[in-house]
């Protein structure tokens, strides 16, 4: 789906993410969506959350997203590490409005309930989505919420050194992958010469 991107995947406009989000029915798949906007973590991830790496025993969404090591990519090392992101304010009331069924411990249970869904399952939704908009030639994969999230924080002025930290990667070679620049900030910044 990375049309004519040179293997990378499209941003999105927050346009494009309400009509994807609208698209999606069913509220479990909302609510991954929005977990992917939020926080920035690849869907590979996203679908392994159990709901303790979520939610408080109480019921309310934690203060962090707890992304476990195992769940995650590894480095080209072949190490892994832990992530932990704040929730954002509209995430932790797409949390507060769901309620996981707590008899398998994920947060999204495939159908018979024992694993979670897999990431090709929460490709083909998203997807969908797409195509039901008539996007897919826009280049939009599950990794355009990772590349958007980081973009999103380059462009609100956040330094690299703290969007490493908050995305984890190690190096900065492979964070800068992430980030779009526009031909219209490459003009400003040559414009302040």
């Amino acid at each position: 789906m990375k049309n004519n991107r040179n293997g990378q995947s499209a941003i999105l406009t927050d346009t494009d993410y309400s009509k994807i989000r609208k698209q999606i029915k069913s509220q479990k798949y909302k609510l991954l969506l929005d977990l992917a906007w939020y926080t920035g973590e690849r869907w590979g991830a996203l679908v392994k959350l159990r709901i303790e790496d979520v939610y408080n025993p109480n019921g309310t969404p934690r203060e962090y997203i707890n992304f476990r090591a195992i769940t995650r990519k590894a480095t080209p090392d072949g190490k892994r590490q832990t992530r932990q992101v704040p929730v954002h304010p509209v995430l932790a009331e797409s949390l507060s409005n769901y309620t996981p069924d707590s008899s398998s411990g994920w947060l999204f249970p495939c159908r018979d309930g024992d694993m979670p869904i897999t990431i090709r399952w929460a490709d083909k939704i998203l997807r969908a989505a797409i195509e039901r908009l008539g996007l897919t030639a826009k280049g939009i994969s599950t990794h355009s919420t990772r590349r958007t999230f980081i973009t999103k924080l380059h462009r609100n002025g956040t330094d690299l050194y703290t969007i490493k930290k908050i995305t984890g990667h190690k190096d900065f070679k492979s964070l800068e992958r992430y980030v779009e620049i526009s031909a219209d900030r490459v003009k400003g910044a040559i414009a302040t010469l």
